[in-house]
């Protein structure tokens, strides 16, 4: 009974760990792409100067994720800066000489390439966050679980109206 109790709680502790281990992928990558945005709006300012508007859009929401500090506040500023990045996109599209710059498709495809880690991370993290949920949640984990302190863990949840194509005017 002790050795099923103590592999029981070893269990919890590996399984909140694997939790951090993909939190720390999503935060690796929302940096990197954290740090190429400033790179991708001044080579785009040189093309689009009148385009202030998005340009302060995009420098506001890095800000709110440099500042975020709970899963649902990254995924808040991660949904606004990556709506901020669709509308930079957008105005990427009426400035043909800037599509063919090499130092911005180059950008740009380092960005398209974290996308698709941020994405797989995300995925990542909400499994094991699944498994770790579940698992504290079982019987007789649970018993184990609620001495222990293991608290469910939070998913990292799209905002409100991520699955719609965002509304772009200019």
């Amino acid at each position: 009974m002790l050795v099923a109790g103590i592999s029981t709680y070893n269990g919890m502790i590996t399984a909140n760990e694997r939790i951090d281990n993909k939190w720390g992928d999503i935060d690796t990558q929302l940096q990197r792409r954290s740090d190429l945005i400033p790179n991708l709006v001044s080579t785009t300012k040189a093309y689009a100067a009148q385009e202030k508007e998005i340009f302060t859009q995009v420098a506001e929401a890095r800000s709110k994720l440099a500042g975020a500090n709970s899963v649902g506040e990254k995924a808040q500023a991660d949904a606004e800066l990556s709506t901020a990045l669709s509308r930079l996109l957008v105005v990427v599209e009426r400035y043909p000489a800037l599509k063919s710059d090499a130092n911005f498709r180059q950008l740009a495809d380092e960005l398209a390439g974290t996308e698709n880690r941020l994405a797989v991370a995300r995925r990542d993290y909400n499994e094991a966050v699944r498994d770790y949920n579940t698992r504290i949640k079982k019987f007789p984990a649970n018993m184990i679980a609620g001495m222990g302190g293991f608290a469910a863990r939070d998913y990292y949840k799209a905002q409100e109206g991520a699955q719609e194509v965002p509304q772009v005017n200019f």
